[in-house]
């Protein structure tokens, strides 16, 4: 609200106050053209002779030039430098974390989990975009606002697009042995504000949650801040130790699980253990949580049904996402939710962002439903298994002095051990200079303190760009090995 002896003040005097205050703060420059009297009277509903009051003030005192048939500018202020005063108090606030919540605060010191713009040589987990089918899907997409109209156009349905909800169903029902319809699942912006909303919806600050170690980031970070007790379960080649989850599950609420692929190690959690973890959270009235983030590509071997498809108990929230089997910017995920969560999963997606693009949604139910998924998916499969086995050859050949290969039965990362000497952070800073990115493992541990290696994306390169990111990566460690060795 405005102070009384501002209100009072006649109009010419609080636009010269206005405009003083942007040229002091620096948000207008020395040099910088201000609008013409009539243009500016015009745009605030005033009189021309009111701007020019308050611009003959403004000039009087030194804050304004005024030059005839030019127009009027920002003085040059010799003794005053606004703009590097603004820029000092700016970095100062920006630096400072105040005025938060615990939760806002735990938020922000998670540190997000973004993607590159443009990603660089082994960015774990995005896919090749250059082979998709781009002129099929701008088709379908005018095919959609054709039948759609201006209906396509006004605000969609929070649960998400009814086709597309629909092709979802028929889809992972099919391909992914799961227990779906349309009316159960969510359509949502990706996987990782599913597992933010699965965080705040279903437990409460301080209740425990199991999380796989190693296991995702993103997922941690998200427990983190909502404040839950993340209790970190040991992986081994079957996945989670399941005596662990039976034998401390005091409190425990829920347990989060990437089974498909296990994230970072590509570990598949046998059948027994789904089962027995199904039993469990039946038992303890849990929740599972199951990441299906890229089980769409899998290279040996049969793919185990999801355990959302083995419970009959319906406490299993399944969530998916297109944003790794097609293209990153899709930004479209999903939860495929107990008949009783998803009224209250829907309304709780009002509150973030309303609902997702309707647009996007026809264009990708279209894709799904005309098979052109499917295609996709199983050309890419046979693209990413040849990658796969040439990264690991040429790890073999050029790196095996320094890492040790593990190769995934699926998933668009390879991980690695590191064996040499050289520290995790070093290589990575050391690559990073180099025009590589390398994402370190150790940091997935519980404490940050695991098993050093590094995840090396492979999806998103051809086989010679793989094979000259390799060679570069080579003689990075071959540096810092040798730089090593002197000191």
């Amino acid at each position: 609200m405005a102070h009384p002896a501002y209100t009072s003040m006649p109009l010419h005097a609080r636009i010269h106050r206005a405009i003083r205050q942007l040229i002091l703060g620096g948000a207008l420059e020395p040099g910088k053209s201000l609008p013409a009297t009539r243009g500016l009277a015009k745009s605030l509903g005033v009189s021309r002779d009111t701007i020019e009051a308050a611009y003959i003030q403004l000039h009087a005192e030194g804050f304004i030039e005024r030059r005839v048939g030019s127009g009027s500018f920002v003085a040059e202020l010799t003794e005053f430098q606004p703009t590097r005063q603004k820029s000092k108090r700016y970095e100062l606030q920006r630096n400072q974390v105040s005025d938060l919540s615990k939760r806002g605060a735990a938020t922000f010191r998670g540190g997000g989990v973004p993607d590159a713009p443009v990603p660089l040589p082994f960015t774990q987990g995005i896919p090749e975009t250059r082979n998709f089918p781009l002129q099929l899907w701008e088709r379908l997409g005018r095919q959609a606002l054709k039948d759609f109209g201006i209906k396509a156009l006004q605000h969609g349905d929070p649960q998400g697009a009814e086709p597309l909800r629909r092709a979802i169903a028929d889809y992972i029902n099919l391909e992914r042995g799961a227990h779906a319809s349309a009316d159960r699942i969510l359509v949502l912006n990706c996987s990782q504000q599913a597992i933010t909303l699965c965080a705040t919806m279903l437990l409460d600050p301080g209740d425990r949650i199991f999380i796989e170690d190693p296991g995702y980031n993103g997922a941690r970070k998200a427990f983190d801040a909502a404040e839950l007790e993340s209790v970190p379960v040991r992986v081994d080649h079957q996945g989670v130790v399941v005596e662990q989850v039976i034998n401390d599950s005091k409190g425990v609420k829920a347990i989060f699980l990437t089974p498909s692929h296990q994230f970072p190690t590509g570990a598949k959690l046998g059948l027994d253990r789904r089962l027995a973890l199904i039993d469990w959270a039946a038992h303890e009235k849990a929740w599972i949580i199951e990441d299906d983030y890229d089980s769409e590509f899998h290279y040996s071997g049969k793919p185990t049904a999801c355990v959302q498809g083995l419970d009959p108990h319906d406490r299993t929230i399944y969530i998916g996402t297109f944003t790794k089997s097609l293209f990153p910017s899709l930004r479209i995920g999903y939860l495929v939710l107990p008949p009783q969560l998803v009224r209250p999963m829907t309304v709780a997606r009002t509150v973030l962002d309303g609902y997702a693009a309707p647009i996007t949604q026809l264009t990708l139910a279209r894709f799904i439903d005309g098979g052109h998924f499917g295609a996709h998916v199983r050309a890419m499969r046979t693209v990413y298994a040849e990658r796969l086995e040439t990264l690991a050859g040429l790890v073999e050949l050029h790196l095996s002095s320094f890492l040790e290969a593990r190769v995934p039965i699926g998933g668009l990362q390879m991980p690695c051990l590191l064996t040499c000497d050289v520290s995790e952070r070093v290589i990575i800073d050391a690559a990073q200079r180099d025009g590589i990115k390398l994402f370190g493992t150790s940091a997935l541990f519980a404490g940050g303190k695991g098993t050093p290696g590094f995840l090396l994306g492979f999806a998103a390169y051809t086989p010679r760009e793989i094979e000259v990111a390799v060679k570069r990566l080579a003689n990075v460690f071959h540096s810092m090995t040798s730089k090593q060795a002197r000191n």
